[in-house]
């Protein structure tokens, strides 16, 4: 069965989207009611982990297991 159509209700969450930046930037233009994602810019933290920071304010990184998390503010 095809996911082109998403039911209401059965959206997906962050970490279950692909742990690549395209897949970010299309969820949260998804979330953003289709206004376009694009990062801001991206660097490493201290654990080594690489950041995005994205234009919606809010920076993300990918967990041990590879899925999308947000930094704690």
């Amino acid at each position: 069965m095809s996911q082109a159509f998403v039911r209401e209700g059965d959206e997906q969450s962050l970490s279950e989207i692909a742990p690549t930046i395209t897949a970010l930037i299309r969820f949260l233009t998804m979330e953003n009611n289709g206004i376009r994602a694009y990062e801001r810019k991206s660097y490493y933290d201290e654990q080594g982990r690489e950041i995005h920071e994205m234009n919606n304010g809010i920076s993300y990184f990918k967990d041990e297991n590879g899925r999308w998390d947000t930094m704690a503010t």
